[in-house]
């Protein structure tokens, strides 16, 4: 999947393409960005040659990707991920580079400290919540997923299941037998692309999500299952047990619970009040 995007950083535009499912940004436009230098491909040449010296490891994080130029045309250039964009600002001895050098050690501090004291992160993520707009029904109901997921998956890394592959099929088997839909296709439903759909439900989807999700532990630890055949079986049991109760509602309330909406079309607080 491709899709190019122009970001606007620190007030000049920085192109952007998905590769591999993740955000790329191209390197040189924030050189650009971050630097006084007339010509930003220059910079970049010469502080790619210094890391490269100096053995350091952050070039490697860079693909030559082709993205569109002034001219219309595409043209391959540098481009390097999230973690390594940051990498490379780090590197960049420029005063413009210093207020995002010093929001990444904030950021680092931040989770040294939620290391230490768990709680700390359960805290930022209810306010980060409440800051887009969620209601603190709603929040109680999704941090309250949040441990019910990693209850889950904590038992499957337990009995057997390593790979991120296997959290992949297992959690599809789950959400099939609970709403009829695997992961991929309920966000085309809610036309989602990278959002998290969790994010995107209401309150009777997450519900019935940890339902599925909460059955199925219970079953594994129950049966002492083991390896991921007899996950998987207890997977759907697990969604097929939410999924019956799903039906029942529906069937009361005659209307689908499986929902094509985006919760957050708007924010929550602005729906509830009619605007």
């Amino acid at each position: 999947m491709e899709m190019n995007k122009i970001v606007v950083f620190k007030g000049k535009r920085v192109r952007k393409i998905i590769h591999k499912n993740e955000w790329y940004f191209s390197v040189v436009d924030i050189c650009g960005a971050l630097t006084d230098s007339p010509d930003a491909g220059a910079y970049w040449r010469k502080l790619k040659q210094r890391l490269q010296e100096e053995g350091s490891e952050v070039v490697t994080f860079c693909h030559v990707l082709k993205l569109p130029a002034p001219d219309g045309k595409k043209y391959g250039t540098d481009c390097a991920d999230t973690e390594g964009i940051f990498r490379i600002i780090q590197s960049i001895p420029s005063p413009k580079a210093e207020p995002l050098k010093r929001w990444l050690a904030k950021v680092g501090y931040e989770r040294v400290q939620e290391i230490e004291n768990p709680e700390l992160a359960t805290k930022r993520t209810r306010m980060l919540y409440k800051l887009k707009g969620y209601s603190e029904d709603w929040i109680e109901k999704r941090m309250r997923g949040i441990a019910i997921r990693e209850e889950l998956t904590d038992e499957w890394q337990k009995r057997g299941a390593r790979e991120e592959k296997d959290y992949e099929i297992l959690t599809a088997e789950i959400s099939k037998a609970t709403f009829g839909l695997i992961p991929s296709q309920y966000k085309k439903l809610k036309g989602l692309k990278r959002q998290n759909l969790r994010d995107h439900m209401d309150d009777f989807e997450l519900i019935f999500n940890m339902l599925g999700e909460r059955a199925t532990t219970e079953i594994h630890r129950t049966e002492d299952s083991k390896g991921v055949p007899k996950l998987k079986a207890d997977a759907k049991a697990g969604g097929d047990i939410a999924g019956g109760a799903r039906k029942k509602l529906e069937k009361r309330l005659g209307r689908s619970i499986v929902s094509k909406k985006n919760f957050l079309a708007k924010p929550e607080d602005k729906r509830l009040a009619g605007e």
